[in-house]
């Protein structure tokens, strides 16, 4: 595909599911569109990089903030941020921009999204590509494997109303974001009796991957918006799961990449180290690429060159081979 100027950034809202969605826009309008969905605590800015890259190639970058984030609507009831709401969002806002079908790119919570996207509408995908995330197939109980680390695991923690959002009120906003942007340990996972935003250490210098202003722009964000949106996602695990129950089983059928940074939290939890290079994955995904690469777990931002290059190589793949058959 040609490559061309990438362009200014263009944000706007739209109206869908209920909810009023920010967008950001790279791109020629006419180009391939690629729908980019950012993770925990993030927002649209995670993807500036992989933005101008997939713009600069002539595909159409859409990166919104989705429900609960940013310049999106913050619904106050924590019931509406389940999977079939955010899902939703995304295949109504597909529909608003009269685009059938999307290249899916997401980290952390967004590729759970993601996952989910292709699961409930793989009519909707031409490819996905997931960052840190695999796709997990339903298992017979949600809380079991949080059973052992107990309330010293973050997602336990998170999932009483206000807990959180108390404990991240002892810092500065820039300073709760930096805590989790600065996180190289394995596991998520506090000392007894502590809260996980006491226990991660922020930088005190700043990150090699972002600048302090970039760091300003996503607290005055979060200073708007709060968190306690972004937390109901986690709330809303176990509801989740009863409503994914008629998946049970089910396959992820699109063609999908996985890109598993090395040095990525909780690869031990769980067994997903062992999942993703068993095979396992694969079975559930059958048609799978898997990229393992260095970097920690904000690695579209710390590795960008690197995770632009292994996205471009594969959607453009499927743009080339639309072409020869033409």
């Amino acid at each position: 595909m040609a490559a061309g100027g990438a362009g200014e950034v263009r944000h706007w809202n739209a109206a869908v599911n209920g909810v009023s969605l920010h967008v950001a826009e790279q791109g020629p309008t006419a180009g391939p569109a690629v729908l980019l969905l950012h993770g925990f605590p993030e927002l649209w800015l995670s993807w500036r990089h992989q933005m101008a890259a997939l713009a600069a190639r002539g595909f159409r970058a859409l990166a919104p903030d989705l429900r609960g984030y940013g310049d999106s609507d913050v619904p106050a009831d924590p019931a509406v941020y389940t999977i079939f709401d955010i899902v939703g969002d995304l295949v109504a806002l597909l529909d608003h921009l009269r685009l059938p079908k999307v290249f899916v790119v997401g980290h952390d919570w967004g590729s759970q999204v993601a996952w989910n996207l292709s699961l409930f509408r793989p009519d909707r995908v031409r490819a996905v590509v997931a960052l840190g995330i695999p796709f997990f197939p339903r298992g017979p109980r949600l809380t079991e494997p949080y059973a052992a680390l107990g309330d010293r695991y973050y997602i336990v923690q998170f999932q009483e109303p206000g807990r959180a959002e108390k404990a991240f009120g002892r810092y500065d906003v820039a300073t709760v974001l930096k805590k989790f942007y600065s996180i190289e340990i394995d596991e998520l996972v506090a000392p007894p009796g502590v809260e996980i935003i006491d226990f991660l250490q922020a930088s005190s210098s700043p990150l090699p991957w972002m600048t302090e202003e970039e760091l300003g722009q996503f607290a005055e964000k979060f200073q708007k918006s709060g968190f306690t949106g972004p937390l109901n996602y986690y709330r809303m695990l176990e509801t989740d799961f009863k409503l994914t129950a008629p998946w049970s089983g089910a396959k992820i059928t699109v063609p999908a990449k996985f890109i598993l940074p090395k040095k990525d939290i909780g690869l031990k939890s769980f067994g997903t180290e062992q999942y993703v290079k068993s095979g396992d994955l694969k079975a559930n995904v059958p048609d799978l690429e898997i990229a393992i690469i260095e970097g920690h777990h904000f690695v579209q931002q710390e590795q960008a060159e690197r995770v632009n290059t292994e996205i471009l190589s594969y959607f453009e793949k499927f743009i080339t081979s639309e072409k020869a058959s033409a």
